[in-house]
């Protein structure tokens, strides 16, 4: 390895971590992995700064110490190769994490082709990560069993993947869902290997779970500490509350708000949506949702030139992301006293979900509803339809013609 740049320019990177206002320790800990690097290069052969990683923390048995090391290094790394400063809260990880970067190239290259092909399809990014990643759990399985090609996978290595070693199902239908999903669009590649792994992948009934909502009384406490100034909440966690309650906006759209996302002078908020194929959205500025914006702009928000709307609280006032956005609608739970117990959901999707079933509760079209959501595919509305208790109701059968003892719908 040439390390040339980093022995001509490491004192950039030491005085852009002291401007950045880095701890003293962790700067320092930057030169002592530069300086030992420098030191050892000539009696080293590394090839890459993972040689470089791995020969660092030979004799350690320090988990906390290797962790910290692969961020130090990666760091160097960076800034070496790529001439990239830190930034907080973007990592390029040192050591790729994951079955796909541990899978052979006959397996990798059914990734790839999907990948390539998904994007061609317009999948969405959420689904083709999701996918390639239990599909390459599949294929690493399949590597550790000595089987180095498609054609090598029988029937009985298959369902060794799904079932257990009582023979008992151990994974739910999504995971063999995503599986079959990366094999069909792979078929127009690998034809006969593809669609003879597709009828090995056992029948698995599809389970649904419980889905949580917000019941009245929980809306109504929501409500109140939002409202309330004496909550403890702060302007940006009431205005961010605001923008849930009453518009079911996604966590990672909220995040991505800039100061030019609301028109003040026609009232409405305007934003690209971050999931792939999404419209831009134009919702209403309701006089809550902009006075409670206008609140934390004029006395909370940090004098800044990023022109993202919501920024972190703490120097350098960086912009955050979907789940900053989940934490502060935790915050609110707490504030409100509600969805504290162990398993209790309390994510950003819960007011959407509100929103969602208000809208259907009132009788709102369901393709307004969809509008409203910035939902491209009609379908996504479907799982709302689970707690729209007031056309639920409809549904219900009279039971007066069947006899049943006294006291069993009783309290």
């Amino acid at each position: 390895m040439d390390f040339t740049n980093l022995r001509e320019h490491y004192h950039e990177l030491l005085t852009y971590l002291e401007m950045e206002e880095y701890a003293a320790k962790t700067i320092q800990l930057v030169q002592n992995n530069i300086d030992w690097i420098l030191r050892n290069e000539k009696h080293k052969t590394w090839q890459s700064y993972l040689d470089i990683y791995n020969d660092r923390v030979q004799k350690s048995g320090s988990e906390l110490y290797k962790k910290n090391q692969r961020t130090l290094l990666r760091v160097i790394r960076q800034f070496d190769l790529h001439v990239e400063y830190p930034t907080r809260g973007v990592k390029n990880p040192l050591i790729e994490r994951g079955a796909y970067h541990r899978l052979i190239p006959e397996f990798k290259s059914i990734i790839d082709y999907f990948k390539a092909s998904g994007n061609a399809r317009d999948l969405k990014e959420s689904s083709i990560k999701a996918y390639t990643n239990l599909t390459a759990a599949f294929l690493f399985k399949m590597q550790k069993k000595g089987l180095d090609n498609l054609g090598s996978i029988n029937e009985e290595d298959v369902l060794s993947f799904f079932l257990n070693d009582e023979g008992d199902l151990s994974k739910c239908s999504a995971y063999k869902k995503s599986i079959a999903a990366v094999f069909n669009i792979a078929a127009d590649w690998r034809e006969y290997e593809c669609h003879r792994l597709l009828a090995y992948l056992p029948q698995i009934r599809p389970r649904r779970k419980n889905i949580q909502y917000l019941t009245q009384e929980e809306v109504i406490s929501i409500r109140s500490v939002i409202d309330d100034k004496n909550s403890g909440l702060s302007l940006r966690n009431r205005a961010i509350g605001n923008l849930l309650f009453f518009t079911g906006i996604r966590a990672c759209d909220i995040a991505e708000m800039k100061l030019s996302s609301i028109d003040w002078e026609t009232d409405e908020i305007c934003i690209p949506q971050q999931k792939k194929s999404s419209q831009p959205l134009v919702l209403p500025l309701t006089a809550i949702i902009g006075n409670s914006i206008l609140d934390y702009l004029s006395n909370e928000r940090p004098k800044s030139a990023n022109n993202h709307l919501f920024l972190s609280e703490v120097y350098p006032h960086r912009p955050f992301g979907g789940g900053t956005v989940w934490k502060q609608a935790e915050n609110i739970y707490k504030a409100a006293s509600i969805r504290q117990k162990k398993g209790d959901r309390r994510g950003t999707h819960l007011f959407r979900h509100n929103v969602a079933t208000s809208l259907l509760n009132n009788g709102v079209p369901r393709p307004i509803i969809s509008q409203t959501l910035g939902q491209s595919d009609p379908t996504s509305l479907n799982p709302y339809l689970h707690t729209a208790f007031v056309h639920l109701k409809k549904c219900a059968l009279s039971i007066d013609a069947f006899s049943f003892r006294e006291g069993v719908f009783c309290p």
